[in-house]
């Protein structure tokens, strides 16, 4: 498969919401060139003061976001709404649009995502690394190939740290635009009896299929193509939905019904200039928050449906 590369050069102080927008123009394949703290990343990651030239020569001022859409998808169509939504937003850009193919998908995939640790107890590791699992954690390994999931990105890692939290032996698990399959995955290592993945991309479903098998948990998981509406059925002890705002605003009138009486609903991938919009819903809608966390611009929230008590 063919794909086309999307780049978008915005100042770093736009780094946040033009990478939201992004992820609704597609979701999956985005990563983010951003160069303004490298000394202190470096440092913090690898506990190192030595920096490779090129990188030093790096530009400070502007991010980089890159946006792979296959060639089943309309790129051209992508990119006018991309630039649409910047514009509105009064957002500076530049973008270019190149072909790439699936060799050079997967190595810029694997440049930038290494072993995480998440939580007391997760470990996230790409497939093709090893990890030194000195602390006995929990070993989630993926490849996320095309889907949208790794764990680096904040909206996934909130996300992460809420499961480890939560999840409890024997919980039924609901993830809604389950992309990679991350969410169920983490769950059912956790303790989770079941999961069920849910997204519209054909591609993520089979790519979240594979990271089952590569951890060993088929049995334990499903994957299906399509939406909450026509796909889903039963009620479950926790629900993830890490998908953007506008999705989940459109979610919160539906999801209640498939949540057991004490259910939690976990909903991310909300950027914080939408935040409001998305709490003005969840009241509306009769969920109260019981507990929410944020990181980078980002904002997790989790859910407790009242509309019974």
């Amino acid at each position: 498969m063919n794909w086309t590369e999307i780049t978008v050069s915005v100042p770093q102080e736009y780094t946040d919401s033009a990478a939201a927008i992004a992820n609704m123009t597609v979701p999956y394949g985005i990563y983010i060139e951003d160069y303004s703290d490298l000394e202190i990343a470096a440092w913090e990651i690898a506990h190192i003061d030595l920096i490779d030239e090129d990188l030093i020569a790096k530009d400070r001022s502007n991010s980089v976001i890159h946006i792979y859409i296959s060639e089943c998808d309309n790129a051209a169509e992508a990119l006018e709404f991309l630039k649409e939504r910047l514009a509105a937003e009064k957002i500076p850009f530049e973008v270019g649009a190149v072909g790439v193919d699936d060799k050079d998908w997967n190595e810029n995939w694997k440049k930038y995502f290494h072993p995480i640790e998440v939580g007391n107890r997760l470990a996230v590791v790409p497939s093709w690394e090893e990890y030194d699992n000195k602390d006995n954690r929990v070993i989630l390994s993926i490849d996320p190939g095309a889907a949208f999931g790794t764990g680096t990105h904040a909206t996934t890692s909130l996300c992460l740290n809420i499961l480890d939290e939560c999840v409890k032996t024997g919980d039924k698990v609901l993830d809604i635009g389950c992309g990679s399959g991350i969410l169920a995955i983490a769950s059912i290592l956790l303790g989770a009896e079941n999961a069920l993945g849910v997204d519209i991309d054909a591609q993520s479903v089979k790519t979240a299929k594979e990271n089952a098998e590569i951890n060993s948990i088929s049995a334990n998981t499903e994957f299906i193509v399509g939406d909450l509406a026509d796909k889903v059925s039963g009620k479950y002890d926790i629900i993830c939905a890490n998908i953007v705002a506008d999705v989940i605003i459109k979610l919160l009138p539906d999801v209640a019904q498939f949540m057991k009486k004490d259910a939690i609903l976990i909903i991310s991938g909300i950027i914080d200039i939408r935040k409001e919009d998305v709490l003005s819903a969840v009241k509306e809608n009769k969920f109260e928050i019981v507990n929410e966390a944020c990181r980078d611009n980002w904002c997790a929230f989790v859910l407790k449906n009242i509309s019974e008590e």
